[in-house]
């Protein structure tokens, strides 16, 4: 049955599972007190800072900021849209997915069914493909091919390496049974058809690589030619299923070897991939014809913060290289490693490793060109920083670039690095030693006169427990934000709508309370109100509740009465205002 799945589905399922059975099924963790930890699937590091409360069913990483429910953190760490996180958790928890007849959607079904179509045609040609290398009668040329180019059964089988034959309609006769598969095929590009409508492989006597998405769904192929004339690599082009800018050749194999990835390398060509996994350099990942895009950075950035890039040292290896670092610029946080390894003329990663084996050509990316040497020398090629001129003329190309890095870290030692070679950081230097030799500074008087700003408001602490409890709204009727008048105070219109949730919902829990609010723009806000200490006792949280009210209130009185009163310096207050004014001036004392 097609359609939406119910709200109260998706809220049994969250309140039935328990995110710490979900989370370890992914991640291992270890109990630390009351929550469960590890480290962050979601980037690298060394000290466990990854959280999962079993209390409050939710995670969070001091590390990284991430943090969510159990479906937060399927779409997450598994790269699933929304409707397929509910469907995994439900089949984790053995229960179907119910749908509601009233929302049936015949044009999303339709599309739904036809990706999942495609797939399943994709995989059976991949299969196709693996037969011919093993069954085919020209069967020992590719192997021949495969045997001289070093791979192992192991490592094709891992692969899943296979032979386009040199027929001129294999894929077509094994699966065009009818007008739509041959469609079909026509779409997803395994077959051609030219002006005149006639039909024909795609890929013939190749070599067979299959591209494989994120979640290991066969989504396109790379063609190596045998010995004909041709393209040496031949890719499958854009279809509605294969997005070569977002997609790696590797990229699911190295998941699958490496949970948690240290880092990533990433090379040129499908054999690089191959044969550095069998010298086991299990973590090569290729983009598929194309540059490197930021699609393709932010993929690797999402499961790894170190990234070496190899590259041809000749011009072109380098000018792919500079393309690599200004898509990766907008995409730098601290902690981000970004090197480049420049291969010698004639050579690639397949024949050096083969050359020098896998301790020496890791030892190779370990003294990789960091991006920050890497961007000044390849600027200082272009401008002379010996004139001021091109000092001028390096800082204004320069500046902007390091200015796109998000890292503020980073952005601050590129720019001091900058001001070197611009021979400013030396002029700010003694500049500022002057300032602090001819100038001495009064200590600052603290001004008790001041008033102090509250560290919590009213507001944000009556969110806070309520996403922690919601069933305080209906313990305290009294307590009711949307029964108070000109607050215009940021949040106090959130506080309103999460409370009638709250008034509507007492049953929920936090994780069912946040899920209602997912599409809200201020979901956001309300997960890190989720993840922020508020160190009260639990004992006491009904009463800090409560005086959060109160306090509203009394804001709401304050603003009232000042209101009466301005409006009482420029004409008089009628009977009533006046008899509110005396009502209000009592209540404050």
């Amino acid at each position: 049955m097609a359609g939406r799945i119910p709200r109260d589905f998706i809220d049994d399922l969250i309140a039935r599972a328990d995110i710490v059975e979900v989370v370890n099924s992914r991640v291992q963790l270890k109990k630390a007190g009351r929550n469960y930890q590890a480290c962050c699937p979601f980037h690298n590091e060394k000290t466990p800072s990854f959280s999962v409360s079993q209390e409050k069913q939710f995670y969070h990483c001091f590390g990284c900021g991430a943090h969510g429910n159990v479906i937060s953190f399927l779409m997450e760490h598994d790269r699933l849209e929304f409707p397929e996180a509910v469907e995994d958790l439900a089949r984790f928890m053995g229960v179907e997915v119910p749908r509601e007849k009233g929302s049936f959607d015949p044009q999303h079904q339709q599309k739904k069914q036809q990706r999942q179509d495609d797939y399943a045609l994709m995989d059976k040609v991949a299969k196709h493909f693996q037969s011919h290398l093993t069954t085919h009668q020209d069967r020992k040329r590719p192997q021949t091919y495969l045997a001289k180019r070093g791979l192992s059964a192991d490592i094709i089988n891992e692969f899943d390496i296979g032979y386009a034959s040199q027929a001129w309609d294999s894929v077509l006769k094994q699966f065009g049974h009818d007008t739509h598969t041959q469609q079909q095929l026509v779409d997803l590009k395994v077959v051609n058809q030219n002006d005149k409508g006639k039909r024909y492989d795609f890929f013939r006597d190749r070599i067979m690589f299959p591209i494989k998405d994120r979640r290991g769904r066969v989504v396109g192929f790379g063609g190596r030619i045998l010995d004909q004339e041709g393209p040496k690599y031949l890719n499958s082009p854009e279809t509605r299923i294969f997005h070569k800018g977002s997609e790696l050749y590797g990229f699911y194999q190295a998941r699958q070897k490496h949970r948690n990835l240290e880092r990533l390398l990433i090379v040129e060509g499908y054999m690089d991939v191959v044969a550095l996994a069998q010298f086991g350099i299990d973590y090569a990942v290729a983009a598929l014809g194309t540059a490197t895009t930021p699609d393709h950075i932010q993929l690797m950035l999402r499961n790894t913060a170190k990234i070496t890039c190899c590259y041809d040292g000749d011009n072109a290896g380098r000018q792919a290289a500079w393309r690599t670092l200004e898509n990766a610029l907008p995409m730098l946080k601290d902690g981000v490693e970004l090197s480049f390894l420049f291969l010698p003329d004639g050579e690639d990663p397949d024949t050096l490793v083969r050359k020098i084996g896998k301790e020496a050509f890791e030892s190779e990316l370990k003294n990789a060109k960091p991006m920050s040497k890497f961007f000044f020398e390849n600027l200082l090629k272009e401008h002379n920083v010996a004139s001021t001129e091109g000092k001028a003329a390096l800082k204004s190309v320069a500046a902007p670039m390091i200015n796109r890095i998000i890292g503020e870290h980073q952005k601050a030692l590129l720019l001091a690095e900058l001001a070197k070679l611009t021979g400013e950081f030396d002029q700010h230097r003694n500049q500022t030693q002057l300032q602090a030799a001819n100038q001495v500074t009064a200590p600052r008087k603290a001004d008790y006169t001041a008033p102090q700003k509250t560290k919590t408001s009213p507001i944000r602490m009556m969110l806070k427990l309520l996403i922690e409890q919601p069933s305080l709204a209906k313990q305290h009727p009294n307590a009711v934000p949307s029964a108070l008048t000109d607050i215009t105070l940021p949040g106090f219109e959130l506080l309103c709508e999460v409370h009638q949730h709250c008034l509507s919902h007492p049953q929920h829990t936090s994780p069912q309370l946040l899920e209602q609010f997912r599409q809200h723009a201020a979901y956001p806000h309300l997960m890190k109100l989720l993840v922020w200490e508020h160190h009260i006792a639990e004992e006491q949280t009904e009463q800090v509740y409560v005086d959060s009210f109160k306090k509203l209130l009394e804001w709401c009185l304050t603003g009232r009465m000042e209101s009466l009163l301005a409006k009482s310096r420029v004409q008089p207050l009628d009977t009533a205002e006046k008899q509110e004014l005396n009502n209000l001036l009592l209540r404050l004392k």
